[in-house]
């Protein structure tokens, strides 16, 4: 994206632009949108109560937008947002370069944990799921990287499988409320990883959960549709992630 503005991402980027522009193009809109969202919000553009989601507003009243701005809002500008668009951007970005130059897999993986979220709202009262679909990709990532050390302010050391608990106790210890968004998120995960990592090693190398040839078409073209070399993981680039998280 960035060759569009004719500087191929290097000279005459300020630091901020350049790291946006480093971004896999899913990852990339998702961080723009969740911050625009959130100013506009701030400018009284919008308000919250025209982002959530709700079955009624959806499916009664014809609001389709509400299935997508229920990932996008995470409160107000203050530094929730900011540790929210952190993690969001980090593990996000480190999934989808894993999983190769074509859009096609993440974008199905996000596709996948949208819709399971989706269906689980109802039940579980949540209007607001974008903190659940972080969750989501955190837990991947994590179950991806057995051996990853990470460190959280300084404090506490663990290995990155442990990083979807911590961050739960840090919310309850911060909000004093159970995060029902994340746990929910831990579950999606939790799924896609079996039927993507551990089951196909079981079943002859079955993976249900990839992206089907049609999909793949929207962004890959018919050729590499049927390549199905697109489909493996890159555990060189999964484990590549920093040692810090905040």
């Amino acid at each position: 994206m960035a060759d569009v503005w004719g500087n191929g991402g290097q000279g005459g980027q300020f630091p901020l632009e350049q790291w946006f522009f480093e971004m896999p193009p899913c990852t990339r809109w998702w961080t723009a949108a969740t911050v625009a969202t959130s100013v506009l919000v701030q400018c009284e553009a919008l308000s919250p109560l025209q982002l959530f989601y709700s079955l009624p507003a959806v499916y009664l009243r014809s609001q389709y937008w509400r299935l997508i701005t229920t990932f996008l809002y995470f409160g107000p500008l203050n530094l929730d947002l900011l540790f929210h668009v952190f993690f969001l951007q980090r593990y996000s970005r480190l999934l989808e370069e894993s999983s190769g130059r074509s859009p096609a897999h993440f974008s199905w993986l996000l596709f996948y944990a949208m819709s399971s979220l989706l269906i689980l709202s109802p039940f579980l009262s949540l209007p607001y799921l974008g903190s659940a679909l972080s969750s989501s990709l955190v837990y991947i990532w994590s179950r991806r990287n057995p051996d990853t050390r990470l460190s959280f302010l300084g404090l506490l050391v663990f290995t990155a499988p442990y990083l979807p608990w911590v961050l739960m106790a840090f919310s309850l210890i911060v909000h004093r409320i159970v995060p029902k968004d994340e746990i929910c998120g831990v579950i999606v995960g939790h799924v896609w990883y079996f039927f993507s990592d551990v089951y196909p090693s079981l079943h002859n190398g079955h993976r249900p959960l990839d992206p089907p040839a049609w999909w793949r078409r929207l962004f890959e073209g018919r050729a590499s549709a049927d390549d199905t070399q697109a489909a493996n993981i890159n555990p060189d680039i999964m484990a590549a992630a920093a040692p810090e998280v905040l």
